[in-house]
């Protein structure tokens, strides 16, 4: 009685087979076709852009009555500015350069910084962008 062994090879780790084994044919009989790889990835970007739009900045966006005074609309922050004729995905980014206090001391207008320009908008068009420094989350808590 003989068994028959296979001795490994430096092959097996390089390929996966010994080199001197045939290759396998290869899985696709036909090359790739481009176009609808790059429709795909199209579509992967829009649906990614949609949900991030629809689901994430919406849920960054709260609206609460004028019952509570608003916090986090420190000079410095982040946000983006909302636009009515735009989608999300294309708001502009701004940094908040001066508040306005009302007369009761409420924060309901500021002067915020884009690339172009300066604009005075109310919180209620500004998204705040989320914070991940501890030492500015300390300061809004």
């Amino acid at each position: 009685m003989t068994l028959k062994t296979s001795q490994l090879l430096p092959g097996h780790f390089l390929v996966g087979s010994a080199l001197t084994a045939v290759p396998e044919p290869p899985i696709l009989d036909h090359p790739p076709n481009w176009l609808t790889r790059w429709q795909l990835l199209q579509r992967m970007r829009d649906h990614f852009w949609e949900r991030w739009s629809k689901e994430y900045l919406h849920s960054l966006t709260h609206r609460p009555k004028w019952l509570k005074k608003e916090t986090g609309f420190d000079v410095g922050r982040l946000c983006l500015i909302r636009q009515e004729n735009t989608p999300p995905t294309r708001w502009p980014l701004a940094r908040i350069v001066r508040v306005h206090p009302g007369e009761d001391g409420q924060i309901r207008v500021v002067t915020v910084r884009t690339a172009a320009s300066e604009f005075t908008r109310p919180i209620v068009k500004l998204i705040l962008l989320p914070v991940s420094d501890p030492d500015v989350e300390e300061t809004q808590a």
